[in-house]
Order: C-alpha cells, then structure tokens, then sequence
C-alpha cells in the first residue's frame, strides 16, 4: 500500500503499471475502520435516521465506455474537459447491465481464458474494459470547512480517483470500503469528481467468485465529515466470563486526530426497552480512549434471541459541549471450542445454514436495503440460522440485520483463485496463486485487514473466513494467524486446507464441499482433532435438494458434526428480452459471453426474482429446531433450540379424515430447550370415526409477533398417518357393457360413454364421457423424465439414455382381450429394442360405470441402467387444467425429497406445476398420490386414483420430450394439452453435487426389478 505524505500528494502521477503491480493495491487510500454511525445529537443518534454528516452522490453521473486502457479518454478528468456530450449511467450499478460492455458468467475459470495466454499478475491487455465517470457537486453547507472525505464501498475491480483535476488515489478489492481525504482539492461553487474503473487489475487473479463478471461503482458513494473531535475507530468487545453470568464490555476508541486536553468521554449503555444499564466517564489520551464496565446476569445474544443493548458514546469538548455521538449495538455472547466443539454461550452450535451471493436479477451485485430485509426475512421464516457471505464481505446493512434479526455469520475475505489450481475438476497447483508466494502476502492480507476493520463490532460475526476455493500455502495461513491476533473471540475458517493437510493449521475446524454422507461419517468415526462443517452441500441447482435428510441426520448422530451451508440462496439468473420482447431469466452464455459456464449460475433455493422455490418446502422442515413426532395419542416433542421453551409456540394438532378436517385443538406445551416431553392429545368423546385413512398434523406456531412473521406463523410441522378399517360392503358397478370388436379397433360402451382402443396404434385412444372426448394423446410407457441439472451433471443421458430411446419408440407385440361378467379387459404388450428381454405390458379393465381400472406391469432384465421413471403418459385437452389432489403436497416432492411434504388435499393449476428453474426441466411431480382431479371450468373432467399403492402423478403443460429440448422457457411451445404422468416410481433427484454425484441408491429405480402399478380413471 502506498499512502504519501501531504508534501508529495501534489507530485504523485497516478500510473496504468498499477492495474498488474503487485506492491501497488491502494495510493492514498485511508486506513480501514469500523462502520459505526456517529452523530451530533443524542436526539439524532435515538432516531436511526440517516447522518447528517454523510451526502449521498448517487444517482445520474456521465459516462465513457472503452474497450481497453488504448482507447481510453486519458485526460477526461481535467477541469477544461468537457463531459457534456458524454452518456449517463446510474451509480450504484454495474457498467455492463446498463447498455456497454456484456456481462459474461464463468465458474471457476478465469474469464480471459481462452482469449489471453498470461498468468499471475499480468492482466489481458486488449480486453479490460473501462469506465470513466464524471459526477459534479456543490458541498454541503453542513461540511464548508470542516475535513471532508469521499467513501466508495465497492467498485470493481480497481479504480482510480481525481477531483477537479487532482489525481486524489488509487485502489483495489471490489467489496470493501475505499476512502479517500478531498479537503485540499474542493472549490467553492461546482467541483468535478472523476472515477475512471478498470474492469481487470491485479485483483482480478483474486476474484475468480463463481458469479457474474461485472465491473463498475456498484455499491454506495458518499462524501462525509466528521466533529472537531472524531472517534475514528471503534473496538467492541463485549464478552461473557465461563459462567456465562457476568459480562465485560470493553471498547478501544481511535481518535481521528489528538483529543483537546479537558475532552471526556461518557458511555451509557441501555437495555432494549432504553433503561440504563452502567454509566462510565473516562477522558481520552491523546489519540486512545478506552471504555471498561461490568454487566451482572447480561441478557445474552443468540441467532435465537439476539437480544442487543445499545451502547451511546457521547465526546464532551473541554467546555462540556456535546461534540460527538456514537450510537452502537452490543450483543453479549461467547463463541468458544469447547472439547473439540463450537458451542455458543457454552451450547454445541449445529449451523442451518445458507451460502448467499449479493443479488438481484435486474441490477446484479447492486442490491437495495429492501432485498437485504426480504432476504433475512425469509431465512428466519425458513428456519435457517446460519449464512456464510460467499465470497467476499456484504454490505454493511446485512451485517446489521443478521445483528437484529439473528443470524450465526461466517465472514468471508473477498479472496478465490479456484481457476489457478483446478482445472475442469482436476487439481493442478503449478502456478496456484497465492500459495507460498510472498509477493502476494501484502495484497492479500490487505484484504482480511480491510475486512476485519468495517465488520469487528458485529455479534452475528462468530467465525471470519480465509476466502474460498485457494487451495492453500503459506500466505493463507499467514491471514488466518492475523485473524487470530486481532481477534481471539472468533474462530478461523478455511475449506482448501483438504487439498494440502500441511496447512491444517489455517482452519479451526474441518471444512469441506459436497463430501458424501458416507465420507463425513468417515471422518467423524476417526477420533478427529477438529468438529465438522461442510461449508458447501446440497448444491441446489435446478430440480435438486434430494437425500439433504442424509446430512441432517448426522445432526444427532455425532456431536463433531456441526451442520453444514447449502449452495446456495438465490438463482443468479439475470432479466433479458427474448427477440419479441418479453423478458426471461438468462444465464451464461445467453449474453454472448464466451467463455461461460451456462446454467451453472442457478443454484438457488430461492428463485432470482426473490420467489421461493419448491425446494425450499424441504429445507423448512429439516432445519426445523423443534421435532415433532406424533402418534394417535399423543405427540413426542424434541426442542432442540439451545436456548428457547416451546412455550414460545402455539402447539396445533388436527385430525383428518381421507383429507378432511374432522377436529382441531389448540394447546401450550412446556418443553425446556435440548430436552424432549410426551404431550397427550384430547379427542371429544363425540368424534364419530369410520372406516378411511386418518392424518394427524402437528403444527408450532408463533405465540407472539416478532420482527420476522406474524404471530400464528408455522415453524415446524409432524405428521402421523393410519388406517380405520371396518366391514363395509364394497359398491359394485351395475349397467350393462356393449362390446363392439372390429377389424382395428375395439369399442366398449355404456350407457352414456364410449372407450375405444385401437389394434393399430396399440393403445387406449378415446375415453368419451357424455359427448366430451378426455384423451387427447394415447397413454403410453414412459421410462424417461426430462432431464435436471442434477442428471445433466450425472450424464443421465449417456448413462440411461437408452430409456428415452424406449420412451419414443416401442413395438405393440400382443393384444389381449377378454370379456368377464362386470368388465372387459384390454392389454397390450409391448417390446424394446433396447434389450430383447424387457416388456411392458397395460392392462385397462372397463366397467359399468365407465370407469377404467389400468395396470402397468415391467418385466426387468439384467445389464441395463437404471430407468429414471416407471409410468403411463398421455394427453388430454388444455381446458382441463384445474387440479386437486390428495396426497403429499404443497410443493413438487420426489422420494428423495419429500420429508416437508405433508399429506392433505390441495389444488393448484396445471401450469403451476412447471416450476421457475431456469432451464426447464423435470418438475411439479407430487409422490403419495391417493387421487387426483383434473377439470375443466365447468368443473367436469377425471378422476384418477390408486388403488391399492400410492402413485407418483405429474400434470403438465409439456411432454417430458418438449422439456427435454428446450434450453429456456420461451423455446417452449404453446399451451394445447394438458399431460399426465401417472407413474408407480420416479428416482430421486438427488442434491449431494451437481456434477457428477448419482441419486443414492434407495432412491433409483433397477431396471432388473419387475414392477407393477395400478391406477383408477373415472369420470367427473
């Protein structure tokens, strides 16, 4: 880092060698501090309004955009230079989402591969776009005189700054604050601010994020001042001894500059409801002040109560005027390894945790305080306690929510060069940066340090991370050392330490991606010397999240087992015109970026337009804090909160029948958190029960509002399901059948219905009930789904892709046909040129009544792949697109995902069931079918029901075929049908990885295996 002196300042001519200088990653640039508010009033500082001290320069600046540094306006920031003519552009925003440039999406390769042959340090020379910003401003009246300084709190990637044709400074790393002194540079009147940012720089080789590769101002900028007399960094620590019953806060406060002699200091720290706690006077020394009190029996702070005291530092001049006032937060908590587990205030901590990615798919990594309050919102909502900042420090109101709201932090450095040692999967370290390098020490500790400094004071910070995906080497655990120096009260994290155990010592806990639940128990079997994070599993790109209850399971299992982060929170997908002008989420690739890594952006348990996605139903249920298992008796509640009574919780049981509520009780339960109480249920004497298929739902809701929901909100959720069986006489089908067999087809009638089947086409062809013709399409076998991202990543299609083959193309070999005394009976056998041995064969049974029995049978064989479904397609008219069901619901749920599912009636539209992934692909399926509806309008349609096992049912608007080659949603065809897939087994869809990782066995359908399904379709 260069900072010169004030004599020098005028002299220093700003330098282009800077963007690939390893010693040069900040020129001027003020030292890091904390980001704590200050204001001049006690009034203000009550008030959480904004600081008076702090003028925004959002907003319209004018803008030049150049391709590289040769085309560049060099001398655009002179005074004499006129900008008027130029274009505008919005700050904060990226330069490439408001109409220059492209934006291009790469994973783990540098985005110059391909097109640049260079390595470390050196950056693409014809590509490295950039952008010259012009904003003019008067000062405000409030700062004339006084020092004024500017602060940038992200650009990407470097940047160099003037004001009226001064150069002023110089920095690098895109997510943390940038601060520079303007005061011997202002005019009276207009000044002329001049930003030119470079899209590559030295940084960039540290910022190979799995993300979008934007550049530009895109977070905040503000001029601000400060008091005559200016605490300029504040150090909290406010810390429990090992009874966890008396707390000591001790703040080190930093003067911007030597305090007056009578200054004093006066901290009043004050409860939640604003009544004082402990006073304390002190006066500065110098440019140190220090403040030391006691708190007896403190309210501690939690993820689950993150209760904060609120500490006002006010500075008295000599005269005893208020100058200063310093309105801060304080949670007291202990984060501490005990016996080889993180335990918060003394309890064994499990993280339910998240990785999130600043984004919004209209403006990128520019996101608003309103997404930041949606996003926390919902991470509560979800049972979520834990988020790690993947992969560099947020903004500084995330910070503050996850204070308020309560939210476990893993701090993440703005560090990852994943495309410096692996390659297309392969670990190949030969020139990994930064390694061992000591070239590359400073920059990167500058990083931590600039980290470290802004986010000190947060309580929801309990573990600062090393950056991501570095491998690792001397450097690194040289910036886990510094953390340790600054701040004994955290714990260290870093992942890449499993690629080389000789830097084990960069971690205080063993941290993988996307280990297999087989190999985390592996490890927690072996006497480990550290507990067990995974920082990253269920990658839940697309149709994902299968088998995640494998890895919540290891929860009670083993006390080193500390949880885990999904991957990850939002869909990076950004909004783009199709060529008719309608908008739709984009990924790689769909911007003309090359290179790019496509789809591999959309990994999300929330949608990129902030809507949930279905995934999320499983994620809510196995992260619940409280278990609750039911029986017809009674409910068994296990409280695994470390610090909460369920008392804090409405306890709901309700009673149905075939999905009608009979009975609904409302009761408190006392149940001390990590303890498990028996609560029996009250049934009226009166309760009439028959034969049928009974559910009792469990429900906790919300006893009281909180800042996260309302009160009644459900937060967790059991179901127990049995059967009342009594004699009752079985209704027969009465009326007479017409059977009518011609050359090719066979017609079977009743009294007001006609059903068809075709010797030709081999298959059921018309179902007519009253006039109104139901099949659209003729069932067929169906052995494939279209493919996930999951399945991609497994090469599905070149492991199983014989299935779509037997899908498509089938030989109809025997026709079956027989008439019995209440039915008739009509098969069809039908063989696969995928193997000699396989067949299938469907069995519909008519009766009277015009209902249709249909049985499915598969007789397996050996040597071939697993099938991705076993089931019967086929079409019916897009008008009957109302559904309801009875089964397991609301959301899609697959057998490997379907612990959140719930059993109840539900109804939903046709075209609901294609979910929002991004590339389209397998959705909407729904296991545990007992029936199914689908109607038109006027209320008619079918019924389909099973009959003796449940059933797997999909109802959408496209073929599995129509999915399968479609890239995006609007390459889909028009609405005209509506398709149903009745299937007796679907496979799972799996979760552990993306790229490779097979759906766990339990969850795979063996095409050895002979199977048989049977369903019912009778009128509506």
């Amino acid at each position: 880092m260069i900072r010169l002196k004030e004599a020098y300042k005028s002299t220093l001519e700003p330098s282009i060698d800077w963007l690939s200088n390893l010693n040069v990653y900040a020129v001027n640039r003020l030292p890091a501090h904390s980001d704590h508010l200050y204001y001049q009033t006690i009034t203000e500082a009550n008030s959480n309004s904004a600081m008076k001290m702090r003028h925004s320069l959002n907003g319209n600046w004018k803008f030049n955009y150049a391709i590289n540094p040769q085309s560049r306006v060099e001398d655009f920031y002179r005074n004499d230079f006129d900008v008027s003519s130029w274009g505008d552009i919005t700050v904060p925003g990226h330069i490439q989402l408001q109409g220059y440039g492209k934006a291009q999406y790469v994973n783990t390769m540098y985005p110059w591969d391909g097109h640049n042959d260079i390595l470390p340090p050196d950056i693409p020379e014809d590509h490295n776009p950039v952008g010259s910003y012009v904003k003019s401003f008067y000062l405000p009246t409030n700062m004339d005189k006084k020092p004024v300084y500017i602060s940038f709190q992200g650009v990407e990637s470097a940047f160099y700054v003037w004001l009226n044709g001064e150069f002023i400074g110089y920095s690098e790393d895109s997510f943390t604050p940038a601060e520079f002194e303007l005061t011997p540079y202002l005019h009276d009147g207009e000044n002329k601010l001049a930003v030119e940012v470079y899209q590559r720089s030295t940084g960039s080789w540290l910022e190979d994020q799995d993300f979008w590769r934007f550049s530009g101002i895109f977070r905040e900028v503000y001029l601000y001042t400060v008091p005559k007399i200016h605490v300029n960094d504040l150090n909290v620590r406010a810390q429990l001894d090992a009874t966890y019953k008396v707390g000591s806060l001790d703040v080190d406060l930093s003067f911007l500059s030597e305090v007056p002699d009578g200054t004093k200091v006066v901290a009043n720290l004050t409860d939640k409801s604003g009544d004082l706690v402990v006073s304390q006077t002190t006066e500065p020394d110098q440019l140190k002040g220090k403040i030391t009190v006691e708190v007896d029996t403190p309210y501690l702070w939690s993820a689950e109560d993150p209760y904060l005291y609120k500490l006002y530092i006010q500075i008295f001049d000599k005269d005893d005027h208020l100058v200063e006032v310093i309105p801060q937060k304080i949670g007291f908590r202990r984060f501490e390894m005990i016996d080889k587990i993180m335990c918060i205030n003394g309890k064994r901590i499990v993280f339910k945790g998240v990785n999130r990615h600043e984004f919004n798919c209209y403006s990128g990594r520019t996101i608003t305080r309103e997404d930041m309050l949606w996003d926390v919102k919902t991470l509560k909502r979800n049972n979520m306690n834990a988020v790690r900042t993947s992969h560099y420090p947020n903004q500084t109101y995330w910070y503050e929510l996850c204070d308020e709201y309560g939210l476990y932090v893993i701090d993440e450095m703005n560090l990852e060069t994943h495309g410096s040692w692996q390659k297309m999967g392969a670990v190949e370290p030969s020139w990994n940066i930064p390694g061992n390098k000591k070239e590359w020490e400073n920059i990167v500790i500058d990083r931590a340090i600039s980290m470290y400094e802004r986010d000190k004071n947060h309580p929801s910070i309990i573990i600062w991370s090393c950056g991501n995906e570095s491998y690792a080497g001397e450097v690194i655990l040289n910036v886990s050392n510094y953390f340790r120096s600054v701040d004994p009260s955290r714990l260290v994290h870093y992942e890449g330490v499993f690629y080389d155990r000789d830097y084990n010592a960069t971690s205080d806990m063993e941290s993988r991606m996307y280990a297999k639940p087989a190999d985390i128990e592996r490890y927690l079997n072996d006497n480990p010397e550290k507990p067990y994070i995974s920082c990253e599993y269920m990658h839940a790109m697309g149709n994902s999240l299968g088998g995640m209850y494998k890895y919540t399971d290891l929860e009670n299992k083993f006390p080193m087992y500390q949880g885990g982060f999904i991957w990850d929170y939002i869909d990076q997908s950004l909004i783009k015109k199709d060529r008719y002008g309608d908008e739709y989420l984009a990924y790689g690739g769909d911007f003309g970026d090359r290179p790019t890594d496509y789809g591999f952006c959309a990994n999300g348990i929330v949608h990129a337009n902030r809507e949930l996605s279905p995934k999320m139903q499983e994620v809510k249920f196995l992260y619940q804090n409280v278990k609750l298992i039911p029986d017809q008796t009674g409910v068994t509640i296990i409280n695994n909160h470390l610090f909460t009574n369920v008392l804090a919780y409405d306890l709901e049981y309700i009673l149905y029948v075939e999905g009608k509520e009979l009975y609904r009780n409302k009761v408190s339960a006392d149940v001390e958190p990590q303890s498990k109480e028996r609560i029996a249920f009250y049934w009226p004497d009166d309760l009439q029960l028959d034969s049928g298929e009974y559910c009792i739902h469990t429900l906790l809701k919300l006893k009281e509002h909180n800042l996260w929901a309302e009160a009644g909100y459900e937060v967790a959720f059991g179901q127990f399901v049995y059967d009342i069986e009594l004699d009752t006489e079985e209704e027969v089908s009465k009326g007479n059948l017409k059977v009518v067999e011609g050359d090719v087809n066979i017609g079977v009638h009743g009294n007001d219905f006609t059903i068809m089947f075709s010797k030709q086409v081999g298959s059921l062809t018309s179902v007519n009930y009253a006039g109104e013709e139901m099949i659209a399409y003729p069932p067929a076998p169906l052995f494939w789904r279209a493919t996930t991202d999951n399945d991609r990543g497994y090469a599905q299609s070149f492991e199983s892709g014989c299935w779509l083959t037997a899908s498509l193309a089938r030989k109809c070999t025997e026709i079956l046909f027989t008439e019995e005394d209440d039915h008739v009976d009509v098969g069809f056998t039908y063989k696969f040129s995928i193997s000699d041995e396989i067949e299938t064969k469907v069995i519909y049974s008519v009766y009277s009544d015009g209902s249709i029995r249909v049985k499915s049978a598969y007789q397996g064989a050996n040597h071939l792949p697993h099938m991705p479904i076993f089931a019967v397609s086929f079409k019916v008219p897009a008008d009957y697109h109302n559904l309801e069901w009875y089964g397991m619901g609301p959301e899609e749920n697959y057998s490997d995902r379907a612990m959140g599912a719930r059993l109840g009636r539900f109804k939903n539209q046709v075209a609901d069931n294609l979910s929002k992934y991004v590339m389209p692909q397998e959705s909407g399926n729904r296991t545990g079918i007992r029936w199914v509806s689908v109607t038109s309008e006027t209320g008619k349609g079918l019924n389909i029901a099973s009959t003796n096992k449940a059933l797997e049912c999909n109802f959408s608007p496209y073929t599995a075929f129509e999915l399968e080659n479609a890239q995006h949603h609007y390459e889909l065809p028009n609405i005209h049908y509506t398709v149903v897939t009745i299937a007796g087994k679907q496979m799972g869809v799996g979760g552990d990885d993306s790229w490779g990782a097979p759906v766990h066995d339990e969850h795979l359908i063996k095409a050895n295996e002979d199977m048989s399904f049977e369903f019912l379709i009778s009128r509506i």
